[in-house]
């Protein structure tokens, strides 16, 4: 009887322990880390292969976080462009973009892309980052337009 009420107690704590970790683990997976600190991310980041992919469905709309030369000097094809530095981004991406439809957003080197991806997540888009940006992009062989 005692070693019965060892194993359960023993078993009670080991199933706690593991529903903390499974959970945590989940968490850590939607995160990303910047120094101590952890961070949850809203939206995803995929790499250059895996954007390439999300952009081919025609109803994922992609957007171009960067200044308008930087967008003249080459972009995506098919990229619509809403500069992430101008004060009134979220209202001018709102503007253009259906929140209803997923959302693929790259920059230069993704840091730009990644605080318009957060932006637009709070306001109920479904977002994904090009991690590495254009850089990244290129890098992977892939074609800029102009």
């Amino acid at each position: 009887m005692i070693i019965l009420m060892i194993n359960v107690k023993y078993l009670f704590w080991l199933a706690l322990a593991t529903i903390v970790l499974v959970s945590c683990a989940r968490i850590m997976s939607k995160s990303s880390t910047r120094g101590d600190k952890v961070l949850l991310t809203p939206y995803a980041s995929v790499n250059a292969d895996e954007f390439q992919s999300l952009i081919a469905d025609p109803t994922v709309q992609l957007l171009d976080v960067r200044t308008q030369e930087e967008f003249d000097e080459g972009h995506i094809a098919g990229a619509l462009l809403v500069d992430v530095n101008d004060s009134a981004f979220v209202e001018k991406a709102m503007a253009v973009l259906d929140v209803n439809r997923a959302v693929a957003v790259y920059c230069r080197s993704g840091r730009r892309s990644a605080r318009a991806a957060s932006l637009l997540s709070e306001n109920r888009f479904k977002v994904t980052n090009l991690n590495g940006g254009v850089i990244a992009w290129q890098d992977s062989g892939k074609v800029l337009v102009k």
